[in-house]
């Protein structure tokens, strides 16, 4: 059996991180659990090596070196954090005349006296490639997602895909790879224009290959991928291209999941939040991307006020005689500060 926490924290993102900070600092004993292998969320899933402009104290920062940060910050106090675990349930239960809410995954159980929902988007996997048998190139060559460029050093790559991420990181990756083909289905694109500018100057550079109105038909080689036959959807015509790494970038697909079926106020696959991120279920609150409520932002920036506002809460909720206001944390013995 888990020891019973204060707060079992439902997502390992920047919210979910500074919300571990915040509960170590409010005294409160805390677990993390996160349906991805690593903490950071979309920034380490999705754009590690994207630069973020609108951190507060950061003129820009690297969305993993964010991560880097945000984890010695809100691990410092040790939590047990659970990754590549799936919340497939919640039990409610009572200790104490009070409750108790205990997080079932597909490996464990968790019991806490609150939960916080930090999710962002939801549990999110990349869409995988509409080939057969295409699990068998994991690891061989096929990448859904970039967490190392220097892996690609000297690789002849096929990048499919027409969005922010397809184009990210063909502008990223092209001064460490031998080669670049990139190929979408058709010559609309869901990217940034100016990122879409980058990579059409590149390739009229002769510096990389941007193809519109090609799909990928079929991956081949021996022990790892050698080559990709595309095709044009428009022509039909094929080519066989000589290719040692293909990354697909076909966007994901994200669900509350098991959450859903809690008995939580949803509003178009968000969890309704109140001011001080209570949602319907006294006991249970929501913060960052995953929550909706009158005039809500979707930005990292706001995620963090939110965790904030939501383990201030929790710290009154399960002793009523706490302040919500946790003071300044200059002030706070706790950090080798004057005492508080």
């Amino acid at each position: 059996m888990q020891d019973a926490k204060d707060i079992t924290i439902i997502g390992a993102g920047p919210t979910g991180l500074f919300a571990a900070f915040y509960a170590g600092m409010r005294g409160a004993s805390h677990r993390l659990i996160d349906n991805l292998d690593q903490v950071g969320g979309q920034l380490t899933a999705l754009y590690p090596e994207k630069y973020i402009f609108d951190v507060a104290g950061f003129p820009k920062i690297l969305a993993k070196d964010l991560v880097k940060a945000l984890a010695e910050q809100g691990l410092q106090w040790k939590p047990p954090v659970h990754l590549a675990e799936k919340v497939v349930g919640l039990r409610r239960s009572e200790e104490n005349g009070k409750p108790l809410f205990t997080i079932v995954t597909d490996k464990d159980e968790y019991p806490g006296r609150t939960v916080l929902i930090a999710g962002g988007i939801g549990a999110f996997t990349p869409r995988k490639l509409p080939l057969k048998d295409v699990d068998k190139w994991n690891d061989k060559g096929l990448h859904d997602r970039v967490l190392n460029p220097a892996t690609f050093a000297g690789k002849r790559i096929l990048i499919v895909g027409g969005g922010d991420s397809a184009f990210d990181w063909a502008v990223n990756l092209h001064p460490v790879a031998k080669s670049i083909v990139m190929i979408h289905r058709r010559d609309g694109f869901r990217a940034h224009q100016a990122t879409v500018d980058q990579v059409q100057a590149l390739a009229a550079a002769g510096k990389m290959e941007l193809r519109t109105f090609w799909e990928l038909k079929d991956i081949a080689g021996s022990n790892r991928i050698e080559r990709v036959t595309i095709f044009n959807n428009k022509t039909k015509q094929e080519e066989t291209l000589a290719m040692d790494c293909v990354i697909p970038q076909l966007g994901f697909v994200s669900s509350l999941g098991a959450i859903a079926e809690w008995g939580l106020e949803i509003e178009k696959g968000d969890i309704k939040a109140s001011q001080t991120m209570e949602t319907n279920i006294p006991g249970i609150y929501a913060a960052g991307d995953i929550t909706t409520y009158p005039g809500k932002l979707k930005l990292i920036a706001t995620g963090f006020s939110e965790a904030c506002i939501a383990v201030n809460q929790i710290a009154h909720f399960l002793n009523p005689a706490a302040k919500v206001m946790p003071g300044h944390s200059s002030n706070m013995a706790l950090f080798g500060q004057k005492d508080d």
